[in-house]
């Protein structure tokens, strides 16, 4: 279940023929779904309620095609692997992941891992993957090392082009969001002709916000379908102030030839479309962005001894012509967080908590 298949149409901008992040061409996602166990937490053992997700930017292999690419922060309390060299370089040289909070290391490693078996032995290369992370403890045995190497490689061995599966998949399997069952969404946007004609495409983790602000299209849904009514997944022993403390992952990627500062901006505004849904960046939450551009090719990778150009063409998407990007990532974000919503389903997790799914007829009904 998704937006328009209730009849919500989200802004006023054109989805893509899949209204996903694949839209841009070249663009693959994959996910691994780990599923296991019921009953008490017991650590290492489960239940085991998450994943691992990757978005691959394109079909060539990364280290060939790096893309231009920068991130954001709307509030930092998260983790973004190879920020530091994101920002220096302007580049994405792997894939990006997304999985839970616990299990970033081992994600990061398995991309490392993943490039190395797909080269020949003696290249010597660098990397810095890409890896971000929500917290799925409330319904995963977040601390029981259950996403491993062999999850991350098959994630990058289903990435597809395809519509891409939402919801209760992939990293966002264990995921909450406004109190409701949260998880993996995504959307897209295509621009008018005489605006350039490109694509925006978004992916999100979503597994934040708290109840009384969920907005969509304008409507308080959360205080209309309160907590009274649809009860929210409660932790034990959590104290009330981290509330709507759980993070979101959104990825923006489009076929516009933007430089590294540009997609820097366009990582902004993502952070406009969590807000139009409801999200405010708080205290507890670490709200993280990437945005990267594929409209330029050939760019260098940086790898010891690459017989690489001294010079290399760009193209740039000038300023009088950036808004209709940023228009097309507001409404596709906001779309990603409430295409999540509806694609997930009622899942019961550790110590029998229960984060309930938001039922489309009731938030019709809301509407």
């Amino acid at each position: 279940m998704r937006a328009r298949d209730v009849g919500l149409c989200i802004g006023t901008g054109t989805p893509g023929r899949l209204n996903a992040i694949t839209d841009v061409s070249g663009v693959r996602v994959g996910h691994t779904t780990l599923i296991a166990g019921d009953g008490p937490l017991n650590v290492g053992q489960g239940p085991v309620r998450t994943g691992v997700t990757v978005v691959v930017p394109r079909e060539a292999p990364m280290w060939e095609q790096p893309v231009f690419a920068a991130a954001h922060a709307l509030n930092g309390n998260g983790e973004l692997t190879g920020l530091a060299w994101l920002r220096e370089a302007g580049l994405l040289m792997s894939p990006i992941a997304i999985t839970s909070t616990h299990a970033v290391g081992v994600v990061r490693d398995a991309l490392v891992g993943a490039e190395a078996a797909a080269r020949p032995p003696s290249d010597l290369f660098w990397r810095l993957p890409v890896v971000a992370e929500t917290w799925d403890g409330v319904l995963n045995d977040v601390n029981g090392g259950h996403v491993r190497a062999e999850h991350v490689h098959a994630a990058l061995r289903t990435a597809d082009k395809g519509p891409v599966a939402e919801g209760n998949v992939g990293g966002g399997t264990g995921m909450v969001c406004h109190g409701f069952k949260g998880g993996i969404g995504t959307a897209s946007r295509v621009l008018a002709a005489e605006a350039g004609g490109y694509t925006v495409g978004v992916l999100v983790q979503a597994n934040h916000g708290r109840r009384e602000r969920l907005t969509i299209n304008g409507v308080s849904v959360g205080r209309a379908i309160s907590a009274d009514e649809i009860p929210e997944p409660e932790l034990p022993g959590a104290p009330d102030g981290r509330r709507g403390g759980g993070s979101i992952v959104v990825i923006v990627a489009t076929d516009a030839p933007l430089l590294p500062h540009q997609c820097a901006w366009l990582a902004q505004r993502a952070g406009l479309g969590v807000g139009r849904v409801g999200g405010a960046g708080e205290h507890w939450s670490g709200d993280v962005f990437v945005a990267f551009a594929t409209g330029n090719r050939d760019l260098p990778s940086g790898d010891y001894g690459a017989a690489a150009a001294s010079t290399v063409p760009l193209r740039m998407l000038t300023g009088a012509h950036l808004n209709p990007l940023y228009d097309a990532a507001i409404e596709a974000t906001e779309e990603a967080i409430v295409n999540a919503l509806l694609a997930a389903q009622t899942m019961t997790g550790r110590d029998g908590i229960v984060a309930h799914a938001l039922d489309p007829d009731r938030l019709a009904a809301a509407l």
